[in-house]
């Protein structure tokens, strides 16, 4: 077992050994001009987008397939994966000459089957999840005598990512604070072992998605632990349970761990695009939402801090939710809902109320004789101070004012749907979000399985390119009902929230009294 736990001088030398550079790129550190000057500190990105398949997993993926025996190399190797390490392990195998097999879901984009294919992997559709696509693939390993190439919790995986702390160093021997984003461990393990073996003082920080914080909740419960649920907007860190090997790496080696919204990681990603003109996936951008987000925090000034671009194989069309979002992540937005009195003039008095602000979004319609819910978005200059002493004045107006700025369901539904409550005749309305896969056939099989018992008040969906889809909907269940209602969206099979009492809801949605 010894020689599956390497100690830290053995990483070292695993890493100094490696031989990624038979086909991947020393890649650039660059500095980032505008970010430096907005937050005090030299902020520097390490450009692993720039690897042949557009993301470090490249570096992994090949140290472990170069390491095998050749006998293993003849019979094969096999991976599951929806993302950058099928690219990584169809590259590494066609360079080699090792014939791969990759299993993919059948939810999985075209764009990303299709760079598979072009890299020479083989491509095996299977099931509707990771899940299902890994269980095929370990199942024809064991049919076929494959060698199965795991994404992140081997030794010979992080040692191949943690070449990149090798050239960063080599880059920049003066650095401070090192920012690794971590999903399932493999890279930040990597990178963090070796800083820590050459350059022991200097920083390393793990920066995970809120929605997908498996190594910090490892780190509290003192060994690896499944996460009940998991976000999927960071696709390429969605992952439920840190690898046993990577959170031993991990814990032995890295000095402190921060969670990012998906607001603040679109908000990065806006960043990365301004001084770079790269456009990085939600994952990509995750540790320099972490640097930010640190910096600002600790109040640090004169840093030398380094982020890792780690992949840039995002669906163009996410881009639209980046955009909608990133200004809220920069705390450059702020939305909240005012109520006004339902008569002419009213909306005028509210817009001298906030000055020569920019309004950036407005949603009305009227639903009540007496009183008007707005719900409104404003440009901010000087932050959530800024939006703070807006309500403040506001309230003091005698204006009744919500914030909600960090309602996720009212930025990813109700913005889109204001347009009138449901009328009184609505009972018993529960308000729900889901998150569908993004596959034929998934809003069917909810129906269903849901069958027509309850009727359906309220349903919006918004296509944002992803591999799963956010849905809101609304049903009219007795509170009788409620428990086999309940038990039925379990059989479904989709993560759902309960809305209901969510203020987006009650104020925009809810049916009049």
């Amino acid at each position: 077992m010894s020689e599956q736990r390497p100690s830290a001088a053995g990483y070292l030398r695993k890493i100094l050994l490696s031989p990624v550079y038979d086909v991947a790129r020393v890649t650039p550190l660059e500095y980032m001009e505008k970010l430096s000057e907005r937050i005090g500190s030299r902020v520097l990105l390490k450009r692993e987008d720039l690897q042949p398949v557009h993301s470090f997993k490249l570096r992994g993926a090949y140290n472990k397939i170069a390491q095998l025996p050749e006998e293993a190399r003849k019979r094969g190797v096999i991976a599951a994966s929806a993302g950058n390490h099928a690219q990584g392990c169809a590259l590494s195998g066609s360079r080699l000459g090792v014939k791969t097999t990759i299993v993919m879901p059948r939810t999985t984009p075209d764009i990303k089957v299709d760079a598979v294919r072009r890299f020479g992997g083989n491509v095996v559709l299977f099931g509707s999840s990771f899940d299902e696509a890994y269980a095929e693939s370990m199942r024809l390993a064991r049919e076929q005598g494959l060698t199965l190439i795991p994404p992140y919790d081997d030794p010979d995986v992080i040692a191949g990512q943690g070449t990149i702390a090798r050239e960063l160093l080599e880059q920049d021997s003066r650095l401070t604070h090192v920012f690794v984003q971590v999903g399932g461990g493999g890279l930040a393990a990597g990178m963090a072992v070796y800083i820590k073996q050459i350059l022991p003082q200097v920083k390393v920080i793990a920066v995970e998605a809120k929605g997908s914080a498996c190594f910090k909740a490892a780190w509290e419960a003192g060994e690896p632990v499944d996460l009940e649920r998991v976000s999927l907007f960071a696709d390429g860190v969605a992952v439920r349970r840190i690898g046993v090997e990577t959170f031993r790496v991990l814990r032995e080696n890295i000095d402190e761990v921060v969670t990012c919204s998906n607001d603040e990681i679109c908000a990065a990603l806006k960043d990365i695009f301004d001084d770079t003109r790269a456009i990085a996936e939600p994952s990509g951008a995750l540790s320099l939402a972490g640097l930010k987000k640190y910096a600002a925090e600790h109040g640090l000034r004169g840093a030398r801090m380094a982020a890792i671009l780690s992949g840039a194989n995002m669906n163009f069309h996410t881009l639209r939710f980046v955009s909608e979002r990133c200004e809220v992540g920069e705390q450059r937005e702020g939305i909240i809902s005012v109520v006004i009195p339902e008569r002419k003039g009213a909306f005028l008095e509210l817009c001298k109320k906030l000055g020569n602000r920019m309004v950036t979004e407005f949603n009305y319609r009227v639903s009540d004789p007496e009183r008007a819910e707005i719900f409104t978005s404003l440009r901010l200059s000087g932050g959530m101070p800024e939006l703070e002493k807006i309500i403040s004045d506001l309230r003091a107006d005698g204006y009744v004012v919500t914030d909600m700025t960090r309602n996720t369901f009212a930025k990813s539904h109700v913005r889109y749907m204001i347009g009138g409550k449901a009328p009184a005749t609505v009972k018993n309305e529960r308000i729900l979000s889901f998150q569908f896969p993004e596959r034929t056939g998934a809003l069917l099989q909810f129906l269903e399985t849901l069958g027509t018992r309850y009727n359906v008040t309220l349903f919006h969906y918004r296509n944002h390119g992803a591999e799963y889809g956010r849905v809101a909907c609304g049903f009219e269940v007795a509170p009788e009902e409620f428990d086999e209602f309940r038990a039925n969206l379990d059989k479904v099979g989709y993560a759902w929230w309960d809305e209901t009492g969510n203020e987006a809801c009650k104020k925009f949605l809810a049916p009049m009294a």
